[in-house]
C-alpha cells in the first residue's frame, strides 16, 4: 500500500498557516516555500514540507512561570472568561489562535487569581490528546 503525501492549494496552505494567501505566494516567491504545479496547473505546496515549515514558522509565547515540567504541551494566553458555581469552574483561555477550555475547581480558581485578562499558561499532558483527521466526503 503506497501512502500519498497530500498536497494544498495556495488557500489551503494559507487557512492551515493564519496568514493571507499572499503571504504564501511572497515565501514561494522568496523561496521559503517551496511548491510545485499539479496536474491541473495548480500551484500546491507539499503537506510535509507544509507540516515543516509550519513548526519552523511557530513562535510560541514565552512560558512566564519558570517552572520545569514534564509535559511538553504548554501554551501561554489570556483568561477570557471563567463560569463558577460553589465546587467547579469553567475557565476558558485564548493562547494565540486557540481556545482553551479547563474545568477546575471553584477554590483552584480562587486560589490562583482566575479572572479575565489574567496570563496564564494551559498545560496538556499529551496522554489525553485525541487526534483526528477530516473524514472523506
Amino acid at each position: 500500500m503506497v501512502l500519498l503525501v497530500p498536497h494544498y492549494r495556495i488557500a489551503e496552505a494559507a487557512g492551515l498557516l493564519g496568514v493571507s494567501d499572499d503571504t504564501v505566494r511572497r515565501w514561494v516567491d522568496g523561496g521559503q516555500l517551496r511548491a510545485q504545479r499539479d496536474s491541473a496547473g495548480r500551484l500546491v505546496v507539499d503537506g510535509a514540507e507544509l507540516a515543516e515549515f509550519a513548526r519552523d514558522q511557530a513562535r510560541s509565547t514565552p512560558d512566564p512561570s519558570g517552572v520545569g515540567r514534564s509535559a511538553r504541551n504548554r501554551l501561554v494566553g489570556l483568561v477570557t472568561e471563567v463560569l463558577s458555581d460553589r465546587v467547579m469552574s469553567q475557565v476558558e483561555m485564548q493562547c494565540g489562535p486557540h481556545r482553551v477550555v479547563s474545568l477546575m475547581s471553584t477554590e483552584a480558581v480562587h486560589e490562583l487569581g482566575l479572572r479575565p485578562g489574567v496570563l496564564a499558561v494551559a498545560v496538556v499532558k499529551s496522554t489525553n490528546v485525541v487526534v483526528e483527521t477530516p473524514g472523506e466526503a
